[in-house]
């Protein structure tokens, strides 16, 4: 009634407010919609450009002083190179049995680990805890050193044990789920210790159905992280029956069709990326949505 007189007062009418409102409403819309557009063509624009490239003949690329945005006789031969130049299919099962092996591996340490720090009683939890907290401060660089010491040492170098061993084990993803089963109201808990259910029972059939999302969640991110596996891979690897597709982009380089063949590299990157690429399409609501109930809280 108050904001009404005051209108009123400056000679505008309710309705010629609300218009004002909504037109300006509008055009912040808009304004916001024309900056995300921007902001999708420059981070869209390298896939296209990756992309255009893949399809273009050795002699076309070479022959354009100005690059061109646009081919008129695409070619799929970059493709055929890219799998006969190396043995790129397998360096692509290689990779998917490392990603497979490791996440699985992974899901029963940090969910094993997780329901520990959140639903079990023992001392110095707390301590442990806030010490494997402590380690997320740690950059992966600075423990390299010692994994390859100790892959080395129990001459496990060229093998998937030595490429698996060192990353089945993340405290990001054991803080993440701890959060997570932490939500789960502690009558359920202790409803079923009254019923004799052993806490792995509880856990087998409560928590992790409950958590299904976060445990997607983490899942996805994981296999996103060890298909894109770098330095790892090229240093404790030099056989190339172990190599992944890290190691495969090098040796495509190196003993494939060599450096300058541009365009079949990019059809090498393109068949690599593509798997992650439809992975995320796929699933990405359920990585917003576990991301998002990992950090609330209550």
């Amino acid at each position: 009634m108050e904001e009404k007189n005051i209108l009123a007062e400056n000679g505008i009418s309710y309705q010629e407010a609300g218009a004002v409102s909504r037109r300006r409403r509008k055009a912040a819309q808009n304004v916001t919609y024309i900056l995300l557009s921007g902001w999708a063509l420059i981070v869209l624009f390298p896939f296209y450009w990756m992309v255009l490239t893949s399809v273009k003949s050795y002699g076309a690329y070479n022959s354009e002083y100005i690059p061109r945005f646009y081919t008129l006789s695409p070619t799929l031969q970059n493709y055929v190179e890219a799998f006969t130049a190396v043995p790129l299919g397998r360096y692509m099962l290689n990779t998917l049995i490392f990603t497979l092996v490791t996440t699985l591996i992974m899901l029963v340490v940090i969910t094993l680990a997780a329901f520990a720090f959140a639903r079990l009683t023992f001392r110095g939890k707390n301590i442990v805890f806030v010490i494997f907290l402590s380690m997320m401060m740690i950059p992966n660089e600075l423990v390299v050193i010692t994994n390859f010491m100790t892959v080395t040492n129990l001459d496990m170098r060229n093998s998937f044990a030595g490429l698996i061993l060192p990353s089945v084990m993340s405290v990001f993803y054991i803080y993440l789920l701890k959060e997570n089963f932490e939500q789960i109201p502690d009558s359920l808990y202790y409803a079923a210790k009254v019923d004799g259910t052993s806490d792995l029972r509880y856990l087998l059939r409560v928590m992790i159905p409950i958590s299904k999302p976060t445990l997607i969640t983490i899942t996805i991110l994981k296999m996103i992280e060890c298909w894109n596996s770098y330095v790892w891979p090229r240093l404790i690897t030099d056989d190339a029956d172990y190599f992944l597709v890290s190691n495969g982009i090098q040796e495509i380089r190196e003993n494939g069709f060599g450096r300058e063949n541009i365009p079949a590299m990019m059809a090498a990157v393109v068949v690599i990326s593509v798997p992650l690429i439809v992975l995320f399409l796929v699933f990405r609501r359920k990585i917003m949505e576990g991301v998002s109930r990992g950090g609330m809280k209550g």
